[in-house]
């Protein structure tokens, strides 16, 4: 009787531990199991969407192939309440870890990279709203929200300035005022001590700094004379004379194409019309980058007033200190374009 009953308990024994085995077993494979992706695969979830959401878009990325087995996983973690973002799917993540990811918002930051030489507000909005989820409209309402931008320092004609070109990381699903925030951040730490100190013998403000730096990029495309273009046009503020600078007159027409600058053209009522009117535009002509910006803070001094492009279309310029020798060099490009037959 004693020994049925040893047999018995033994038995018991045995049989929990199969089953616990089976458990264990069992919890290990199911926490386990790896998703589809081989690879680190970009998802991007948008305000909104609810868990059924985040299934299609999972499985039109092919992460998952197996529905139950997540479905299993958002039972057992209670992800219910979706958090939009981008979202980076490692190579072999478990189903634990991705619904993990997704229940506590890990998202992962997208590079917002910002060119130069973006000339107006739609531009930028458009170029901002393919690498975030704000859409241009969104974009451009903050552009052109007065009250915001005055407790950032700026207004309605020099807001593009905050975008200095560069690559940021930001969250894909950022609020586009909180965006601004950020890149206002980033704005002072451009405006460092080093570059703040330049200002005074330029007798301008940062923002008018980036604005003349608007025209000299517009101005040529070859670096190494930027300080001397610099140079000119700060003689010519200084000394009260219009700055007469050509992609001025561009951005005013608001053709960008022209090719030739005429009489005409230069006649053209704008404010942002050097031709017509004394000093600095009331904005910048195009976003400057960090080149031009320093090249303006380093300008060349010297007696420069005129320059004007070489006639052997090098891209390069030729400098005068007078009007005399600058209708000479004038001349020779006119003729130059004349033989092209550039009109």
């Amino acid at each position: 009787m004693k020994r049925r009953k040893n047999r018995y308990i033994t038995l018991y024994i045995i049989t929990i531990y199969i089953l616990s085995y089976s458990i264990f077993v069992g919890y290990r494979i199911f926490y386990s199991e790896k998703v589809a992706s081989d690879k680190k695969t970009s998802i991007y979830i948008p305000f909104g969407s609810t868990v059924e959401n985040v299934i299609d878009t999972l499985l039109s990325k092919k992460v998952i192939l197996n529905i139950d087995k997540f479905r299993k996983h958002v039972v057992l973690s209670g992800y219910s309440t979706v958090k939009g973002g981008h979202y980076v799917v490692k190579k072999n993540m478990t189903y634990r870890k991705l619904v993990e990811m997704l229940y506590l918002g890990q998202q992962t930051p997208v590079n917002l990279v910002i060119s130069g030489n973006i000339r107006t507000k739609d531009r930028l909005a458009g170029i901002i709203s393919k690498q975030i989820e704000a859409d241009s409209g969104q974009i451009i309402k903050v552009l052109n929200d007065s009250v915001f931008l005055r407790e950032l320092g700026f207004n309605l004609n020099n807001a593009t300035l905050l975008f200095l070109p560069n690559t940021y990381n930001v969250y894909w699903n950022r609020d586009v005022k909180q965006l601004f925030r950020d890149m206002k951040r980033e704005y002072d730490k451009f405006w460092n001590q080093n570059r703040i100190k330049k200002l005074q013998p330029l007798k301008l403000t940062k923002e008018e700094v980036m604005v003349l730096a608007s025209i000299i990029i517009e101005e040529s495309a070859k670096y190494d004379e930027l300080p001397r273009i610099a140079g000119v046009y700060v003689n010519r503020l200084h000394a009260g004379m219009p700055l007469q600078a050509d992609p001025t007159v561009k951005y005013a027409i608001g053709d960008f194409a022209l090719k030739r600058i005429l009489t005409v053209h230069t006649e053209y009522d704008s404010p942002y019309n050097t031709y017509r009117y004394k000093g600095l535009p009331p904005g910048p002509i195009c976003i400057p980058n960090q080149q031009s910006i320093d090249a303006t803070l380093n300008y060349e001094q010297h007696d420069y007033l005129y320059f004007c492009a070489k006639d052997d279309f090098s891209g390069y310029h030729v400098f005068a200190k007078t009007l005399h020798q600058h209708n000479q060099n004038a001349n020779a490009y006119r003729n130059a374009l004349n033989k092209r037959k550039i009109y």
